[in-house]
This record gives structure tokens, C-alpha cells and sequence, in this order.
């Protein structure tokens, strides 16, 4: 399948996936179909990738700026449900992707995208994005899971405002609210990215990906449920070679070698 509207590359164990459907990066199905085949090539070369970074093109005036809505006059319940089967599985398998996704946001990231966004572990914007879940003004909700991340990550009376209005909010006011982790210079935004992929990289990876399954799954558990979780992660992280050697190296105050073992 062609996949011009996305690509990737992979450099310094970090891989980078660029939408690239200018203007606005619409989630058309060669998007979709594009990502979702990408991430299983990913998820099949492990060994080469520690951190995955999420960005639209630097051609595009947004990250992602929703659905492509010359589409949605023609849907129907069923035609709906349909696509629902191929969206909504696209961003839990970015969410549960067994390296941390970063997320870099370039200009408009809105219904759909936003919900792309974040299904993302870490997300960094430019100062020049907006965000928002505009599904209101063309009678629908959010479809991918904005009904249900959105209160996660910034709790439910913001997350209904945005959802009821659909007004747009700037980087700096979705860095108030905790929907992002960090706003950049619009020039520095990748390399801003770099950085913190590149931190997260020299991480060990069996701890990194037990810290996410913890959270995540932790996250639709009670607290007592969560802690099981934790504490099983935390036990299994006690017998691999990793364990130990960040151990003594933080004894003998070297750097530590991890290998993934």
C-alpha cells in the first residue's frame, strides 16, 4: 500500500512519524490505513526503536486538524459504526504501544487529532497550536474516546466545557489545564522533542514499558486493583539484569549500561 500521506524514519533508536496530507492533515483512510501499518512495523522492530515521536509535516497548518467532514453528510448509523471499527482501534494501538509515544504538535489539533494526540503518552506543542473537540457544531461527540481521555487527563468539568462549547483553546491555556506537557517556540518544537526522546531513550526499556502498562491499566482500576498492578511490574523488574546494573552503577557512580535484558 502506497503511504505517501505518512512516513517514518528512524534514527538514534528514535522513530519519527510525520502525517503528510497538507493543508490540514485530515484523518482521510489513507492516514489511518498508513499509521496503523506503521506502528506494526514498529511494534515488529522493537530492537531499533526505544521512543516513538508523533508529528504532522512542517508544510501542514496543523498536527491533525480532525476527520475529513466533506465525508459526513453521507454517513449513517451503520456507515458510523463502520468507521468507528477502524478509528477507535488505531489509537489504542498507539496508546498501548509497548515504547512512549511523544506527541508534537504543530498548529491545529482538533476533533479527531486531538483525540490522536491523546492517546499519546507525553505531549509537546508549539505555542502557535490549537486545541480543541469541535464535534458539537456539526450535531455529533467525539467518536475516538475524547468522551473519555479528555476527562482523564484534565477532569471532567474542563473536559465538558471544551466538549459542550467546542470552542478552540491556545497551547498556553491547554498547558494550564494539563492537557499538554510542554509548550515550545514554534522553530524548536521537533528538537524539543528530540530532547525529551532522547532522554527517555537512555532509559532502561523493560522498566519503561512496565511504568506504561502500570499506568494505563491502572488508570480503569481501583486504587487497591492499581497497586496489585504496580507491585507486579515492580517484583518482575527485580530479577532482570537491568535492575542490577542500575543498582550497582548508581552504587559504584558510573553511568549505567541497559540492555533491555
Amino acid at each position: 500500500m502506497s503511504r505517501q500521506e505518512v512516513r517514518y524514519t528512524i534514527e538514534n533508536e528514535i522513530a519519527v512519524i510525520t502525517i503528510d496530507n497538507p493543508p490540514m492533515n485530515p484523518l482521510i483512510v489513507a492516514v489511518r490505513e498508513g499509521l496503523s501499518e506503521i506502528m506494526k512495523e514498529l511494534e515488529s522492530n522493537l530492537d531499533r526503536v526505544k521512543v516513538v515521536i508523533l508529528t504532522g509535516s512542517s508544510e501542514s497548518k496543523a498536527f491533525v486538524a480532525g476527520a475529513d467532514i466533506k465525508s459526513f453528510p453521507e454517513l449513517t448509523q451503520e456507515k458510523a459504526k463502520i468507521r468507528l471499527k477502524t478509528t477507535r482501534p488505531l489509537y489504542r494501538q498507539m496508546e498501548n504501544f509497548p515504547r512512549p509515544v511523544i506527541c508534537a504538535i504543530n498548529g491545529y489539533c482538533l476533533g479527531g487529532g486531538l483525540e490522536l494526540a491523546m492517546s499519546c503518552d507525553i505531549r509537546i506543542a508549539s505555542s502557535s497550536a490549537q486545541f480543541g473537540q469541535p464535534e458539537i457544531n456539526l450535531g455529533l461527540i467525539p467518536g475516538g474516546g475524547g468522551t473519555q481521555r479528555l476527562p482523564r487527563l484534565v477532569g471532567a468539568g474542563i473536559a465538558k466545557e471544551l466538549i459542550y462549547t467546542g470552542k478552540f483553546i491556545s497551547a498556553e491555556r491547554a498547558y494550564e489545564i494539563g492537557l499538554i506537557n510542554a509548550v515550545v517556540a514554534p522553530e524548536k518544537l521537533m528538537e524539543e522533542a528530540k530532547i525529551a526522546a532522547s532522554l527517555i531513550a537512555s532509559k532502561p526499556v523493560l522498566a519503561l514499558r512496565a511504568a506504561k502498562e502500570a499506568i494505563n491499566h491502572g488508570l480503569n482500576m481501583t486504587l487497591d486493583e492499581g497497586l496489585e498492578i504496580e507491585a507486579y511490574h515492580w517484583s518482575y523488574l527485580c530479577g532482570t539484569q537491568d535492575q542490577k546494573e542500575g543498582a550497582c552503577a548508581f552504587i559504584e557512580k558510573r553511568k549505567p549500561k541497559f540492555e533491555g535484558k
